[in-house]
């Protein structure tokens, strides 16, 4: 803006100037000195040019039009004068200076190449002996010295223009600068090339609760903790010899007028170090910049995260060690009343009445269903506390598919449902656990049966599938909501739960089938439609888990929560790399 204003100015002094000596132009014209009036009317003509030019927004070409006008007025002054250096080439150097203050780049090229050519034309014309124009010669150095004037009068007014410009623009950015540092909610501190505090925002004197000129010197080291000093003077050093940025998280004391004790307050801070770089300063200590900031609030949640996660684990630790305890405690004088029903109902022991042939049977039913509890505990327990040992060997799947159905007979019998089987033809081996792998059909099919309508069907299809074996599960039975669909395989979970839910469970069934499958490598889905029924698809890697057999042996979080899912241990990334 400055810069337009100058350019306005400009044009409005050569106007008044070539306005003043008009007269006296008009009467060298009139006895017969033409050189006055035509610089007078140069002048005059590009003044009023300029100005217009300038009101019609067209500031490049004005600022052209008063250079070139001080080029051809020192060109006018060169050719009028015989002598080789004279005062014209002087008005002429003034036009690249009144250039570089006004105008661009090509402005300046072509002002110096137009210098040059006044220079090379006011030679010759020396060398060869042109006359000048007819004037006494105290008229031809009273004409030079007032353009000379004029134009030193323009370039001065402009460098004045110009230089006001910058010291406004320098203290606005000053002003705007110290409002920020003043405002800013870090504290910021500036430090010189030999580490002294230089400055101190007041935000830090809320961080450190102290007046900022407490800083200075080695208040601020003072502060630092003792053990954290070494890693601020590396940090600083680098910043300060090295021209490197660094972060890094101190505990510095904070004051606290109206504490009830002596007790130092620590508090822990982030800080920023950034060199100020300056080429002039290359190769010597740079004066550092330092952002503080207080997280102390981030840290103490962190130490709560991880004091929870700690807890967590503790929690789940002493879980599966009561879950391990308890089921090794009931299974043995489980086994000692299921085996002695079995014996009453046999008549091993002399022959029962029917009621108590009755109740005998009663005893041994629910017996081997607290059994059945107790293993199904057990090996969550074993899954979740990572103690669930793989025996991989190649064997055909299919091949205990009937023992599997033998067993589930008798329950498929009793809630008349049929089972059906379809198994792709020449199926390769599978490399996985057989125990395993019969633990989980045989869940599946149980889990069916149960949830099946009497008179349905349960099928089971085995396939081969890209690198895996397709294992599928398929009911007609009661089917699953799709917020149950997504709780598939948490412990303890039922679809159906309360007192007065018709079907009895644990709900850890699909439980240990994901854990399973998950220590196999494999993957577990399951679709479902209420009253249409489900079909739960495994699919196991045919060559097996990708990892050792020692290494099987992996923790298998069950609940579904982002700080489980995130802190896996370290076989479960090696078994991911490898």
């Amino acid at each position: 803006m400055l810069r337009r204003k100058t350019l306005a100015n400009n044009s409005r002094l050569t106007i008044a100037a070539s306005a003043l000596v008009t007269p006296l132009a008009v009467y060298g014209l009139v006895t017969g000195t033409v050189l006055p009036f035509a610089l007078t009317a140069l002048a005059l003509t590009s003044g009023l040019t300029t100005l217009a030019l300038h009101q019609r927004r067209r500031y490049e070409q004005a600022a052209a039009g008063q250079v070139y006008t001080l080029l051809g007025l020192g060109l006018l002054l060169t050719l009028a004068d015989g002598r080789a250096s004279d005062m014209g080439m002087a008005v002429a150097l003034l036009g690249p200076v009144l250039a570089s203050l006004l105008g661009g780049s090509t402005l300046r090229r072509h002002s110096w190449m137009m210098v040059v050519a006044v220079i090379i034309l006011g030679t010759i014309a020396a060398a060869i002996g042109v006359p000048g124009a007819l004037m006494a010669s105290n008229t031809l150095a009273f004409a030079a010295a007032a353009t000379f004037l004029v134009g030193v009068g323009l370039v001065i007014h402009t460098a004045n223009r110009i230089n006001t410009a910058y010291e406004v623009y320098d203290k606005s950015q000053m002003t705007a600068y110290r409002h920020l540092i003043e405002h800013v909610q870090d504290a910021v501190i500036r430090f010189s090339s030999n580490g002294e505090v230089l400055l101190a925002s007041r935000s830090s004197e809320a961080l450190f609760g102290c007046r900022r000129y407490e800083l200075t010197g080695s208040g601020l080291g003072a502060r630092l903790h003792v053990a954290d000093r070494p890693t601020f003077l590396t940090a600083f050093a680098d910043a300060n010899q090295g021209g490197e940025t660094r972060n890094i998280e101190v505990r510095m004391r904070q004051d606290d007028a109206h504490a009830a004790s002596s007790i130092p307050q620590f508090v822990w801070v982030e800080i920023r170090l950034t060199p100020v770089l300056d080429a002039e300063t290359a190769g010597m200590r740079h004066e550092v910049v330092a952002l503080f900031r207080d997280i102390t609030a981030r840290k103490d949640n962190e130490a709560a995260i991880i004091e929870a996660h700690r807890a967590a684990e503790e929690a789940l630790s002493a879980k599966s060690r009561f879950l391990a305890t308890m089921g090794h405690e009931l299974r043995t004088p489980l086994n000692a009343i299921v085996g002695f029903s079995e014996m009453m109902t046999t008549g091993i022991g002399g022959e029962l009445s029917p009621t108590h042939s009755e109740y005998a049977g009663l005893i041994h039913q629910s017996g081997k269903h607290l059994l059945e509890v107790v293993r199904m505990l057990l090996d969550m327990s074993r899954i979740e506390a990572g103690k669930f040992e793989l025996q991989n060997e190649p064997f055909q799947f299919c091949d205990i598919l009937e023992p599997c159905f033998a067993m589930v007979d008798p329950m498929a019998r009793e809630r008349d449902v049929r089972l059906m089987s379809t198994i792709e033809d020449n199926l390769p081996l599978l490399h996985a656990d057989e125990r395993a792998c019969r633990q989980i059909l045989l869940n599946l099919v149980s889990n069916a049966i149960k949830f099946s309508y009497p008179g349905s069907t349960v099928s089971v299809t085995m396939r081969r599938q890209g690198q895996s074996l397709n294992l599928s599960v398929i009911d007609q039975g009661v089917g699953m909501a799709p917020e149950s669909l997504a709780r598939v395989g948490e412990p303890f979970f039922q679809a159906q739960s309360g007192l007065s839910r018709p079907y009895e469970g644990t709900g850890l069934g699909l439980s240990i089938v994901k854990g399973l499958v998950d220590l196999h490598d494999g993957t577990l889905r399951a679709m479902s439609e209420i009253g249409a029924g489900t079909t739960v698809t495994v699919l196991l890697p045919i060559n097996g888990p990708a990892i050792k057999t020692e290494e099987t042996a992996t923790i298998t979080p069950f609940r579904r929560e982002p700080i489980a899912e995130r802190n896996t241990s370290w076989l479960d990334e090696k078994r991911k790399a490898q």
